[in-house]
């Protein structure tokens, strides 16, 4: 799963690099373990295939026998994604299995196990995802027709250090416990991959609906997200990590739905909300200050806090001199946000509310739609 930066900052001027997933990271290794095992020679490089069909090769970082089988690993590269494996030694060790049995899985030390429904593997299951798994048996397969080698073999994935570097990442909120996931639909990691954020927003909806929760809450920050835990007495697996895809969180909702949803995010991210902006990050738009000054005027707000939101230069010097005077800007930027936020959601019995936070997380407005909305105070 994603979580926050931790690579060095990129130079300008210079494409991103692209890295690779854990999953194949993890398929390199045990194409190396298994040749280990059989022949007792370990390569120094592996080629795998990808999923789309592409061969690449992986340096093979250290590799040992013992009774427990043969171990290699590989050493993550994440490329210029801010990815909090990157760097980490995914190690694979084969054992002979039984007849008949194929590939079998195992999560070692540093890979988390499976323990609530709703994710693509069932609980109790190492938390080895489909397509990785299906890499690594794919690998198992060439080499065993290369080699003449038995294709029952028990894989077990370990990542030291990863039971520490998954308290960065969502899968103490999704149930995966004890470590990391094994991930990858492509092999490949695309630097700041909006398509993979999105991916863990759908799995977060995955796991609440398959634990029954009826209410969800998606957050822009940290802040936020803790703000409207308290506010709701909502559990963590409740909370799922939207950031600045709100779009993408209601329309996956829109499919496959809860009963209640609350968005909950700061006075400028609930701006470019009511605004009609879905993706809230900076490079889709900025906070347009003219129209915020319009929707203020329009709920009868002092002229004077008209005029400075039309010549201010930030949103927070808005609610800031709103709250001086004593004006609910807070609740106007609420009300404007649940109507972006219904269309998205489309004509359905979803119930929606807003929450909008200032950056100490206290809440400044609050909408469940205009009409359940407090009347705005007339202008001065």
């Amino acid at each position: 799963m994603r979580s926050a930066m931790t690579g060095s900052a990129v130079a300008p001027n210079r494409p991103l690099k692209r890295g690779w997933t854990t999953g194949s990271c993890a398929t390199a290794a045990a194409r190396a373990a298994y040749e280990l095992l059989i022949t007792g020679h370990c390569p120094d490089m592996v080629e795998i295939a990808l999923p789309g069909g592409r061969r690449v090769s992986f340096a093979i970082a250290m590799h040992e026998t013992g009774d427990a089988g043969a171990t290699a690993a590989v050493v993550k590269d994440a490329g210029d994604d801010p990815d909090v494996t990157h760097g980490a030694l995914i190690k694979a060790t084969v054992r002979l299995g039984a007849d008949g049995t194929g590939v079998i899985f195992r999560a070692g030390s540093g890979v988390g196990t499976v323990t609530r429904p709703g994710l693509p593997l069932p609980p109790g299951e190492p938390a080895i995802n489909p397509v990785p798994r299906e890499m690594i048996k794919a690998a198992i397969r060439e080499a065993a027709s290369a080699l003449g080698g038995p294709r029952d073999v028990a894989v077990t994935i370990s990542i030291p250090g990863g039971e520490e570097l998954a308290r960065k990442t969502l899968n103490p909120r999704l149930g995966i416990v004890g470590g990391l996931s094994v991930l990858g639909t492509t092999g490949v990691v695309v630097p700041f991959s909006c398509a993979a954020w999105i991916h863990s927003i759908y799995r977060g909806i995955d796991v609440a609906r398959a634990g029954g929760l009826a209410h969800v809450a998606g957050a822009t920050g940290n802040t936020s997200e803790k703000a409207v835990q308290q506010l709701y007495q909502l559990p963590d697996a409740a909370l799922i990590d939207m950031g600045d895809f709100a779009g993408g969180m209601m329309k996956y909702l829109r499919r496959h739905p809860v009963a209640r949803v609350t968005v909950a995010g700061g006075f400028a991210k609930m701006t470019k909300l009511g605004q009609g902006l879905l993706d809230l990050h900076s490079r889709a738009g900025e906070v347009d200050l003219g129209w915020l000054a319009d929707t203020l005027r329009q709920a009868h707000a002092p002229d004077a806090l008209v005029a400075t939101a039309r010549g201010a230069n930030t949103a927070l010097q808005v609610l800031q001199e709103a709250e001086r005077v004593g004006f609910p800007a807070g609740q106007v930027v609420a009300d404007a946000a649940w109507q972006t936020a219904r269309r998205a959601l489309g004509d359905n019995d979803i119930a929606l509310d807003i929450a909008v936070f200032d950056r100490g997380g206290r809440l400044v407005g609050q909408s469940h739609g205009a009409n359940h909305s407090p009347l705005p105070r007339k202008r001065r």
